[in-house]
């Protein structure tokens, strides 16, 4: 029996509070192969100028739980077997894998490949894209909770190529969240412990891929949902990043170490192994194409 696959397209931007999300969104569909999947707009309230209001927390609460019940309701009238999600910010995944879990009555897999655990919230860092793998979890942020029906077993998410920052960007980053007045309400390597959530970084990967097959065979994971932040990758060698900004470095967190092989390496053998049944790739930041608008946006002979 075939099953039915629908792409979604979320320019979803007020989780990172940065307009750029969108533009970086939509490129992803346009780069990715075509096939007779359908391709179907999420709506999302476009930037116009106006600040996000800060509400109970999260910046832009109202627009991005509108979002997500937008998203929702259009999963919900294709019913696909499966989703792939070109976002915007990590926060588009909560619709299509809660959705995807309930699908696969509860027993979904979630492997999270980022250099972040988006597992929970920075005081004074309120964004929020930092929550989605805790609202999946049925912890997170409450009134975005409250939309997983069935939350994912803490036993079934895997985070891979979550980031170790070295002893100097430590000090980098404990300086930069100093001057902004940003701390963890609980650190995530204690929710990761407390909730007995699995991990691998980069450096593990790149020798072997056996503890995620182990996770895999272990959890009994017949159905996989990939969430994919591109902010996994070095942004030495992919600059598509919001840590790879030219014009303006970015120290909030640690950056991945990922190269591009590496990442088709895993992805290829993760479609071996189990039925990949949901793919979301987020936080894609074209720099280059960005600049370049805003440049010609300058030049006289354009805009006469």
């Amino acid at each position: 029996m075939t099953k039915k696959t629908i792409r979604l397209l979320m320019p979803q931007w007020q989780g990172g509070n940065n307009p750029h999300y969108s533009f970086g969104a939509e490129l992803l569909a346009w780069l990715a192969p075509d096939n007779d999947q359908p391709l179907i707009h999420v709506p999302v309230q476009a930037y116009d100028g106006t600040p996000l209001e800060n509400e109970n927390g999260v910046n832009g609460r109202k627009q991005l739980l509108e979002q997500l019940e937008a998203a929702q309701h259009i999963i919900h009238a294709h019913k696909p077997d499966r989703i792939v999600m070109f976002g915007g910010d990590c926060l588009v995944e909560q619709a299509p894998f809660a959705y995807l879990n309930e699908r696969y009555d509860g027993e979904l897999g979630l492997i999270w490949i980022d250099a972040h655990s988006d597992l929970v919230r920075y005081a004074g860092y309120d964004n929020g894209h930092t929550l989605p793998l805790g609202n999946l979890l049925g912890e997170g942020d409450e009134e975005f909770a409250k939309h997983v029906k069935i939350p994912l077993k803490p036993e079934n998410v895997f985070i891979a190529g979550l980031a170790t920052p070295t002893e100097e960007e430590t000090n980098v980053i404990s300086k930069e969240l100093q001057r902004l007045g940003v701390a963890p309400t609980e650190p995530d390597t204690e929710v990761i412990q407390r909730l007995g959530i699995r991990t691998a970084g980069t450096k593990e990967l790149m020798t072997s891929t056996e503890s995620i097959k182990k996770w895999i065979k272990e959890s009994i994971i017949k159905y996989l949902a990939i969430h994919l932040d591109l902010d996994v990758l070095d942004p030495k060698a992919f600059r598509s990043l919001l840590f790879a900004n030219p014009e303006a470095p970015y120290h909030f967190s640690p950056a991945g170490t990922m190269q591009l092989r590496q990442l088709l390496h895993l992805m290829k053998e993760l479609s071996e192994v189990t039925d990949v049944v949901g793919l979301g790739i987020t936080e894609h930041m074209p720099w280059d194409a960005i600049h370049l608008k805003h440049l010609l946006e300058e030049i006289p002979i354009l805009n006469k």
